[in-house]
């Protein structure tokens, strides 16, 4: 405290010094006398830094004995040196919707979608672990609708400066917005229906990967990972026509894992503010429980430009699903029987319209189509499924940015062959 009561009252003193000499003095006065009482400000100045940078190491050294009897736990918890990264660091995401059906207002509902805590936790420059937990709808018990989940839980080793493996439960690097869901990350209330029920976002694996973050903008994602389970299937219940790839995810919860799968994606962002992309998988889904060996394959193609204001997306996305034919065959008159393919794409334009301080409206628009079950293998006559119709679906809304990480969202969405879909949607979301 004593040096910093030097410098405080030094600097008045120099401010009276040369504030108290008059403009007539001043003209008056030589230059060897100005030079003098600045001289011996100065050599104060020294001083009071030499007596500060002493204090400064004594507590230093002070602090290191209770630094070295702290618990190995408390010591790494959020500590760094001060030119480096935090050691663990927390993080996490919400999202708060309200959704209106435009036909149907007396199913009204509000909902905690989902709440999610990440932890990072860096044990040295080369190896860290990422974990995510994830409550959906609130409240989770044998009796309420929510679900507790781990969405991510792994290791990524760097071998290289452009190359790093990852082991354990990530998300797979398909699509815009399987491994960028966070709210303020994409447009509308809700996620699109095409990276949802095609694309079966939040999709997560167990398994390794190899990243690599090469020149001109490159990043390459390969690996192996368990696959789906088509004996989940219900043919009684309408998940399978939500989403095929939803209805028999595993996300490695005493996971099936006879048949693995191998993945992979390419993204190039070499010219500013441009993402051109594709990602694949394929795997084995029967592990040797079914009537018959099937095999999920799912890809897609993607770009995303983001021009001054605009915010300019587009996505193609297709699955398939093999031997259905004898999968189906004891599944015959039952409502939901295994769809051979699937696919949907959409299209997105927004425009940051206004932006002050740390507030921004950005107005969008998308127009969808997906078909979940676009073919079925044969079965013979009278007892093949009907293709479903595509389903079209229109979104406008805006998202208003508060603060970087917090956004308020409005949109409504209308349909073009479920008419009852048509709603209204407000959201809360933040990620941090």
């Amino acid at each position: 405290m004593q040096p910093q009561f030097k410098l405080s009252h030094l600097a008045l003193a120099l401010t009276l010094s040369l504030g108290a000499i008059p403009t007539a003095q001043a003209q008056s006065a030589t230059e060897t006398e100005l030079m003098r009482r600045l001289d011996q400000l100065a050599a104060e100045l020294n001083k009071v830094r030499n007596e500060l940078t002493q204090l400064q190491q004594q507590q230093q050294l002070a602090q290191r004995p209770a630094e070295a009897a702290k618990p190995a736990a408390v010591a790494t918890f959020i500590e760094a040196e001060p030119s480096q990264e935090p050691k663990t660091v927390v993080g996490g995401y919400a999202e708060l919707n309200y959704n209106r059906p435009r036909h149907h207002s007396q199913d009204t509902q509000a909902d905690l979608r989902r709440l999610v805590l990440s932890v990072q936790h860096r044990f040295d420059e080369r190896t860290k672990i990422v974990t995510e937990l994830e409550l959906e709808h609130g409240v989770s018990s044998a009796g309420d609708p929510g679900e507790v989940a781990v969405e991510q839980a792994y290791v990524e080793h760097q071998l290289t400066p452009s190359w790093a493996v990852r082991g354990g439960l990530f998300l797979m690097p398909l699509g815009l917005l399987n491994e960028n869901h966070e709210p303020p990350a994409f447009f509308g209330v809700e996620r699109n229906f095409v990276e949802t029920a095609i694309i079966p976002t939040t999709w997560r694996e167990g398994g390794f990967q190899l990243v690599g973050n090469l020149d001109h903008g490159m990043t390459v994602q390969g690996g192996i990972s368990t696959s789906f389970d088509i004996n989940k299937w219900d043919a009684n219940a309408s998940e399978g026509r939500e989403s095929p790839l939803g209805s028999i995810h595993q996300e490695m919860a005493q996971a099936k894992a006879h048949d693995l799968a191998l993945f992979g994606a390419v993204n190039w962002r070499g010219i500013p503010g441009l993402q051109v992309g594709a990602g694949f998988f394929s795997g084995q889904a029967s592990h040797k429980q079914a009537a018959a060996d099937s095999r999920v394959t799912l890809w897609d193609l993607h770009t995303r430009w983001t021009p001054g204001r605009w915010d300019l997306s587009a996505l193609y996305a297709r699955g398939s699903i093999s031997n259905t034919a004898l999968l189906n065959q004891p599944l015959v008159g039952q409502p939901t029987l295994i769809p051979k393919s699937f696919e949907g794409w959409y299209a997105q334009a927004g425009y940051k319209l206004w932006e002050q301080a740390s507030y921004a409206l950005l107005p969008f628009v998308r127009w969808e189509q997906f078909n979940t079950a676009s073919g079925f293998a044969d079965l013979g006559q009278g007892l093949t499924p009907s293709a479903q119709p595509n389903e079209r679906v229109i979104t406008v809304g805006a998202n208003f940015r508060i603060a970087q990480g917090v956004v308020l969202k409005a949109d409504m969405q209308r349909f073009g062959e479920n008419k009852d879909g048509d709603r209204f949607n407000l959201g809360l979301g933040w990620s941090f």
